[in-house]
């Protein structure tokens, strides 16, 4: 059996889950993982809360709470609001685990006897009043670019540009102007692997062509190694006795929580969690604003273990999701977080839609108000909703529920069972390549065929030919519950409930698609629409809260 590990870049334990979060990477890891548990792969969708960082630790102060007390909160409010969203991970844990600090140490202490770690003197802002060193996010000052006050000496969120070096900067805590000392920090030799990185690039055929363009890019322009260490209370502490006080940046400890937190469930379930690993495809799914650290750092890093764990084989990557064709932000309110949107619309809307409009690239997408509300009423109500409602309703109304015997097939009727049976082999590569929205277009165009063939067909007027009519119709709506599994988990059980069919729709397999199974006799359940149209009003509402 083919082995899979599928993992999302980590959530932040600083702030809700919103629309962006989703779109590029935990619905399509998703998808993937309920397709590959369908076509046979023991697959497991693993991931974690990010929980250190200077952001976390400035707003645990405002908030008078311990970083762990602030990090448990986000943690289960993320797994909430995902959960709701039909996102299913297999697990859930977080990158302050006990076995991720002791992962994290050991990769260190690994690197370090292997030589791709060396300590080096730095030069660093330092509070004299709070009495602590200053990574970027505790100073603030004005942007030398644009010139507004009150921003990162990391980024200006008003330009958007990183600041060589801030003009007057001020500690964020007391406000008081800070001084430059002298501090020793421990650097990655990320330079030790530009060799080994350009020819894992140009091996690796299943990473997308575009990212690793300019990723060689990078190469060729010249690695730097890179700092990873923190002179703050919260974070992994370094393992050295001349360390104290120090700890791991936290892109050096996250991703490590993909293996971290794959060996503790697959050792809680009795197997070899670093053979599994070893021995599956590993998936890494992210937004494009992550690709260096996971292109570079992370492969590196592997690489300094002398290949004790794996490369991930594939990368998918995808662009950013816009609002109203702005960036969303929450420092400027323009967002629409998740859990408030789950309270005005069911889940697998949102997950059609999002599919809809994100491709497999890095191209930006947008989230429009009129185009969900347009694509939900006309594609998935107007087209889904009306042929599995008229076909099955049909079907109650005409023979009591019970699927008739078929006569001999014309020539629609036979082209119409090739659709059937041709479905699945129309839609694996897509699914196999990433290309979500092309499948799920896919079973959409399906769908539309048999409203079509339905209504040509006119199985309410003659008698001769409604049976294969009928047949075919309940044959292919159990197709389109099945392949719309993965993307609409909650409507596809509803599909299977009113088909009246045996236990899960998630227990079916991915070829079962094209079968057509459904046989003579066999009573269909309650019919019942399996939409409600989104109304014009209620979009304007939520327009005009976001002031549009």
């Amino acid at each position: 059996m083919k082995r899979a590990i599928i993992t999302s870049a980590l959530p932040y334990a600083n702030g809700e889950i919103h629309l962006g979060h989703v779109a590029s990477t935990y619905l399509p890891a998703d998808i993937t993982t309920r397709f590959l548990k369908m076509s046979g792969t023991e697959a497991y969708y693993i991931c974690a809360s990010d929980d250190y960082g200077t952001p976390i630790l400035i707003q645990a102060e405002k908030e008078k709470k311990t970083p762990e007390e602030y990090v448990k909160v986000w943690n289960e409010r993320d797994y909430s609001d995902f959960t709701a969203f039909g996102i299913d991970f297999d697990f859930f844990y977080r990158t302050s685990s006990p076995e991720n600090v002791a992962f994290v140490q050991y990769v260190f202490n690994k690197l370090l006897e292997n030589g791709h770690v060396y300590e080096q003197e730095i030069i660093q802002f330092y509070c004299s009043v709070d009495r602590k060193f200053l990574p970027d996010r505790y100073v603030i000052g004005r942007c030398p670019y644009c010139k507004a006050e009150d921003q990162y000496s990391d980024l200006c969120e008003k330009c958007g540009r990183i600041p060589q070096e801030i003009e007057e900067p001020k500690c964020a805590i007391c406000k008081n102007p800070p001084v430059k000392e002298k501090t020793k920090h421990y650097f990655f030799k990320l330079t030790n692997f530009v060799s080994d990185l350009s020819r894992w690039l140009e091996a690796d055929s299943h990473l997308q062509k575009d990212v690793k363009k300019y990723v060689q890019n990078w190469i060729r322009d010249g690695l730097v190694d890179w700092d990873i260490t923190r002179d703050i209370p919260w974070g992994i502490p370094i393992p050295l006795s001349d360390a104290k006080g120090k700890v791991f940046y936290g892109w050096f400890d996250n991703h490590l929580a993909y293996i971290s937190s794959t060996l503790k469930f697959l050792e809680g379930k009795g197997l070899d969690g670093k053979e599994f690993w070893n021995t599956a495809e590993i998936y890494h799914f992210i937004g494009k604003d992550i690709v260096y650290h996971h292109y570079l750092f992370l492969p590196a890093m592997r690489m300094g273990l002398g290949g004790e764990f794996k490369l991930p084989d594939y990368i998918p990557t995808r662009g950013h999701l816009m609002l109203q064709n702005k960036k969303i932000s929450k420092s400027r309110n323009w967002y629409i977080g998740l859990r408030e949107f789950l309270q005005w619309y069911p889940a697998d809307y949102l997950r059609f839609y999002l599919t809809m409009i994100t491709p497999f690239s890095q191209d930006d997408l947008n989230f429009d108000w009129d185009e969900f509300a347009g694509r939900i009423n006309s594609e998935l109500i107007g087209n889904v909703g009306n042929f599995v409602n008229r076909a099955l309703g049909f079907t109650q109304k005409s023979d009591g529920g019970i699927v008739p015997a078929p006569d001999s097939f014309d020539s629609e009727d036979l082209e119409a069972q090739n659709k059937i049976r041709n479905l699945e082999g129309e839609l694996t590569p897509f699914m196999v390549e990433n290309h979500l929205d092309r499948a799920l277009k896919k079973i959409l165009e399906f769908s539309a065929y048999f409203n079509q063939y339905f209504q040509k067909k006119e199985p309410w007027k003659a008698e001769t030919g409604k049976n294969n009519c009928i047949f075919i119709s309940v044959n292919a709506v159990r197709s389109i519950a099945i392949s719309l599994y993965p993307f609409l988990p909650e409507s596809s059980q509803k599909i299977w409930s009113q088909l009246n069919l045996e236990g899960q729709i998630s227990q079916n397999e991915w070829d079962a698609i094209s079968k057509m199974a459904v046989v003579p006799g066999h009573k269909l359940g309650e019919i019942c629409p399996l939409f409600k149209k989104v109304e014009i009003s209620d979009i304007q509402a939520h327009k005009t809260k976001l002031g549009l």
